[in-house]
């Protein structure tokens, strides 16, 4: 007869393939507010890429998320370090991974934690852009780590940084 495994194990398998997985696909893992240089898919696109903040929970600058949900603020540098333009949409290009091995798109959801990226972000070489992208969570979700990619999330190039953040 098999052997059933305790909820905590399985938990703990779905944490650590969710945050291994990465490291197999070819992510650059980042340590709490490292920054990451990642190449995008465009000749000569390539953005420093930072972790500078995390707001957990945000407070909502407008009305209460839906139901049960709670609002997490990250605050990120971009430089662009590339020989080409770089315009992009950021908020779609973040992901949140909880502990349970969820994944959560970023959203521009407006929060009292800082200034949002706009939706468009252009920056020539050498030029920076900084800027806070929102992730709507449920309320028992336990975050786990953060990663970004460059255009909109497509890039094979992805930066991963753990959380918390000290």
């Amino acid at each position: 007869m098999p052997r059933s495994r305790r909820p905590g194990r399985v938990r703990g398998s779905l944490l650590a393939l969710a945050l291994l997985a990465p490291v197999l696909l070819g992510t650059a893992p980042g340590g709490s507010g490292e920054t990451i240089s990642l190449s995008g898919k465009g000749p000569g696109q390539r953005l420093d890429v930072t972790l500078t903040q995390v707001v957990d929970p945000a407070p909502p600058a407008g009305p209460e998320p839906a139901g049960s949900d709670r609002l997490v603020a990250t605050r990120f540098r971009l430089e662009n370090t590339g020989t080409s333009g770089y315009q992009d949409s950021p908020a779609p290009a973040a992901h949140l991974l909880d502990s349970a091995g969820r994944r959560y798109t970023g959203d521009d959801v407006p929060t009292t934690a800082g200034p949002a990226f706009p939706e468009t972000v252009d920056l020539d070489p050498g030029g920076t852009a900084e800027g806070f992208i929102t992730f709507r969570i449920p309320a028992d979700a336990d975050p786990a780590a953060v990663q970004f990619a460059l255009n909109t999330g497509l890039a094979d190039d992805v930066g991963q940084w753990s959380l918390p953040l000290p």
